[in-house]
């Protein structure tokens, strides 16, 4: 994602990359349209920072369903990346209400971060 941007939060990073109207495909070439048009939405969640399958499982429909509830987001390629676990002294289950409560506040932040000027 080398002309994208990214925007991060303690535990996240959401690279956005938008494809110009026109792309070329070298010196010479006729332009081309861009190959993706619209949103499209990509979700890494490493088992290196969430271990469970549980805990990747409620990361990524807390992504889906944020990304659901900001239907402004200008039309580009997303991607949403876990960069930092979650402390599991303080979230004991893979599973639990605060868990979700906290990815939903970081994600909520890191969206609202989307529409604003870099």
């Amino acid at each position: 994602m080398a002309r994208g941007r990214q925007i991060r939060t303690p535990h996240f990073v959401l690279h956005q990359w938008s494809a110009q109207a026109d792309t070329a495909t070298g010196p010479g070439f006729e332009k081309t349209p861009a190959l993706f048009a619209g949103c499209h939405l990509g979700i890494l969640i490493p088992k290196r920072w969430a271990k469970r399958a549980v805990t990747r499982n409620l990361i990524r429909r807390q992504v889906r369903a944020i990304a659901a509830e900001h239907p402004h987001l200008p039309e580009a390629q997303y991607v949403v990346r876990l960069k930092a676990p979650f402390d599991p002294r303080q979230f004991h289950s893979a599973h639990s209400e605060p868990l979700r409560q906290a990815v939903r506040q970081e994600l909520l932040s890191l969206f609202a971060k989307v529409g604003a000027p870099s």
